[in-house]
């Protein structure tokens, strides 16, 4: 029962991280260049958070390190766009 639960949980976290790449596609083929959305750095965290779970309770080394490197640097670019858009010039160039 557990361990089906756990399988579950790994299977939904890749499913979203895989799912960002199809987020990151469409948006680009809408905008007619490659684009990031928003949601690509999102998906990517939920989909690493879920996947660092299931490689803890795997005891998986190199599976945590993988992903754990990946969330820290997913966290850092949502931080880097929440400033970005808190920003002065942001607001300026937004209503140009």
């Amino acid at each position: 029962m557990i361990a089906g639960l756990w399988l579950g949980i790994g299977l939904v976290g890749q499913a979203m991280f895989s799912a960002r790449f199809l987020v990151q596609w469409w948006a680009s083929e809408r905008e007619g260049r490659s684009v990031i959305p928003h949601s690509f750095w999102y998906l990517s965290i939920a989909g690493s958070l879920s996947l660092v779970a299931y490689a803890l309770y795997q005891r998986d080394p190199v599976f945590i390190i993988g992903q754990g490197a990946g969330l820290a640097i997913y966290m850092r670019n949502i931080r880097l766009i929440r400033r970005q858009s808190r920003a002065p010039e942001a607001r300026v160039e937004s209503a140009a």
